[in-house]
């Protein structure tokens, strides 16, 4: 009995996973400049949160996703890879619904690092796409 609730529980997760077509558009492509502020490597998918200053100085909290935390682990990034204050640089997809949430694809550092953001799967991502 035990056996089978566990399974049961552990299948929860996977029907929350998303596709990205279904929530993310690839023809709309977002930059943004802004400071770290949170790292959550939670499943399915790993969450950045960024605060990105437009030029009247407003701060707008964006939520970027990025791929499984399992995945940015074997990657070598982990929760404290960028400290929270660090400036960042984003490139992803907007979200459909026009919330201020994105599909990362790179994050850039001030060292002039550049980490890949995505998952290593088929998510239908642009640049995941096999031509």
């Amino acid at each position: 009995m035990k056996l089978i609730l566990a399974l049961l529980l552990a299948a929860v997760p996977l029907e929350a996973h998303h596709a990205f077509a279904a929530e993310f558009d690839a023809h709309k492509p977002v930059h943004l400049e802004g400071v770290l502020t949170k790292v959550e490597l939670i499943n399915p998918h790993t969450w950045i949160h960024v605060d990105v200053r437009d030029a009247s100085g407003k701060v707008t909290s964006w939520m970027v996703e990025a791929g499984s935390p399992n995945v940015l682990l074997r990657r070598g990034f982990t929760k404290n890879t960028i400290a929270p204050g660090t400036p960042v640089v984003v490139e992803g997809y907007q979200s459909k619904d026009g919330s201020n949430r994105a599909n990362g694809r790179d994050i850039s550092l001030p060292d002039g690092r550049k980490l890949f953001l995505g998952s290593s799967g088929d998510t239908g991502a642009p640049y995941e796409q096999k031509k």
